[in-house]
C-alpha cells in the first residue's frame, strides 16, 4: 500500500510538472496525500486556466488581491508572475489603484470574505451587479468569489505547513537578473527526460543524496525561472503585498451571536452546500461545483488514525469560528476531542494566516506525524474554502429572490 500511494504521488507530481513545467512547494506538502492533490490540482487547473467568463491575467490578478489580504508572499509572488506571463499589464502590480475600477471593486468582499465572511451581504452583490459600466455579470462575480476563496484558505496551508519557509518576500532584484525561484521541485531522476518545458523556460539541474518522495538513489532538484520576464517588470513581481491592501486594520474578531439585528448564527439546515450552494455554484460556473465538492469529499476521504470524529470535530470548529452551526452536532465533542494547543494551532492557522501579523508561525501539533498534521492543515483550508462559499453564495442567492 505504501509502494502504491507513492507511485500514485509520483504520477500526480509528474502530470502537475508537466503541465506547468514546475511543481511548486505546496503540492509537495500535499503529496503525502495523492487521492487529495489529485482533486486539489483538477479543481485550480480549472478556476485558473480552463474555460470560465473571466480572462486568465485577470484571474491572477483576483488571486493576487486575496492572497495580499494575509500577506502571502509566497503566493502574491506566483501569481503576479503567471499575471505576467500571460500578457497582464505590469502597471496593475504597481497596486490596487493601479488596476481598473471593474478589479478595485472587489476589494470590499475580498476583505469581508477573508477576516470576517458572515458579513457578507445582498447589498454587496448588488454593488458589483448594478454599478454602470464597472457592473459584473453574476457568471464572472461567482468565479470571482470562487477564486477568492480558494485563494484565501490556501493562504492558511502556505502558513499552517510552512510551504513558504524557504521562499520569503523575494528581494528587489536577484543576482543574475531572473527572478528568485518560484519553487524547488522533487522528482524521480529516471522521469526527468520525460518532462517538456517551455522554450524560455531555464532549468537547472542539482543531485542530492536523498529523495523525499520516491526512494529513488538521487533525486534531481530542479528550478524553474520564468526569464521571458522583462527586467521592469521582475520588478512589479517583488510589489509588497500591501499595496494590493485596503483598510490594513480590518482583521478576524471572534465571531458572537448578538442581537437579532445583528450577526446571526449560520444554520446549515437552513442553506448547506450539499442542498444550495452546490447547485447555484454549478449552474452559474459550470462543472465548479463538482470540482469543489471532490475537494471536499476527498480531504474527508483520507485515511486518519484518529477516526472520524476528529475530522468531523476540526471542520465543525472552524465552521463554528466563522459563525456556520449544525443543529444535529454535539458541540461537546470539540472539547472532548480537541486539546488544547490543537484548538490554538487550528484557529491561528484558519482565521490568522497572515505572518506580518503574527511573531511566530503556529508551532505542529506533536502528537501528530507529519502526513497527520498536513491532513489537519488541509481540513482547515477546505473547511475555511466551503465557509467562505456559504456565505458569498447565499448573498447572491438572496439578491437573485430579492
Amino acid at each position: 500500500m505504501v509502494s502504491k500511494e507513492k507511485e500514485r504521488a509520483s504520477r500526480v507530481l509528474m502530470k502537475s510538472a508537466l503541465g506547468r513545467g514546475s511543481v511548486d512547494a505546496v503540492s509537495q506538502q500535499m503529496a503525502s496525500h495523492p487521492q487529495y492533490l489529485e482533486s486539489f490540482l483538477r479543481a485550480q487547473h480549472y478556476i485558473l486556466h480552463m474555460d470560465g467568463p473571466l480572462p486568465l491575467p485577470c484571474r491572477h490578478y483576483i488571486a493576487i488581491m486575496a492572497a495580499a489580504r494575509h500577506h502571502c508572499n509566497y503566493l502574491v509572488y506566483l501569481h503576479s508572475a503567471q499575471f505576467l506571463r500571460l500578457g497582464g499589464d505590469p502597471l496593475w502590480l504597481q497596486g490596487l489603484e493601479a488596476a481598473p475600477p471593474r478589479l478595485r471593486l472587489l476589494d470590499h468582499i475580498n476583505k469581508v470574505l477573508a477576516h470576517q465572511p458572515w458579513l457578507a451581504a445582498c447589498s454587496h452583490i448588488k454593488t458589483l451587479l448594478k454599478c454602470g459600466e464597472s457592473c459584473w455579470s453574476l457568471a464572472e462575480l461567482v468565479q470571482a468569489v470562487v477564486i477568492l476563496a480558494h485563494c484565501h484558505s490556501l493562504c492558511s496551508f502556505v502558513f499552517g505547513s510552512n510551504a513558504d519557509s524557504g521562499h520569503p518576500a523575494p528581494p528587489s532584484k536577484s543576482p543574475n537578473g531572473t527572478p528568485p525561484t518560484l519553487c524547488p521541485i522533487n522528482i524521480m531522476s529516471f522521469g526527468i527526460d520525460r518532462l517538456k518545458f517551455p522554450k524560455r523556460t531555464q532549468i537547472y539541474f542539482e543531485t542530492s543524496g536523498r529523495c523525499l518522495f520516491f526512494l529513488q538513489q538521487f533525486t534531481v532538484i530542479f528550478f524553474c525561472f520564468f526569464s521571458d520576464v522583462e527586467e521592469d517588470d521582475e520588478m512589479m513581481c517583488f510589489a509588497d503585498p500591501s499595496r494590493f491592501v485596503t483598510d490594513p486594520d480590518f482583521d478576524y474578531q471572534d465571531f458572537a451571536r448578538r442581537d437579532e439585528d445583528h450577526f446571526q448564527v449560520f444554520r446549515v439546515q437552513d442553506y448547506s452546500w450539499e442542498d444550495h450552494g452546490f447547485s447555484l455554484a454549478n449552474r452559474l460556473y459550470s462543472d465548479i461545483g463538482h470540482l469543489l465538492d471532490e475537494r471536499f469529499r476527498s480531504v474527508t476521504a483520507v485515511t486518519s488514525p484518529h477516526g472520524p470524529e476528529l475530522k468531523r470535530a476540526v471542520w465543525n470548529y472552524i465552521h463554528c469560528m466563522l459563525g456556520i452551526r449544525y443543529d444535529d452536532y454535539d458541540y461537546g465533542e470539540v472539547d472532548r476531542l480537541l486539546e488544547r494547543d490543537l484548538k490554538v494551532y487550528i484557529k491561528a492557522v484558519a482565521c490568522f494566516p497572515d505572518p506580518s501579523r503574527s511573531s511566530a508561525r503556529p508551532l505542529g501539533w506533536a502528537p501528530l506525524k507529519t502526513s497527520e498534521r498536513i491532513h489537519v492543515n488541509l481540513l482547515i483550508m477546505e473547511a475555511r474554502l466551503q465557509a467562505e462559499l456559504l456565505y458569498a453564495l447565499r448573498a447572491i442567492t438572496q439578491y437573485m429572490v430579492a
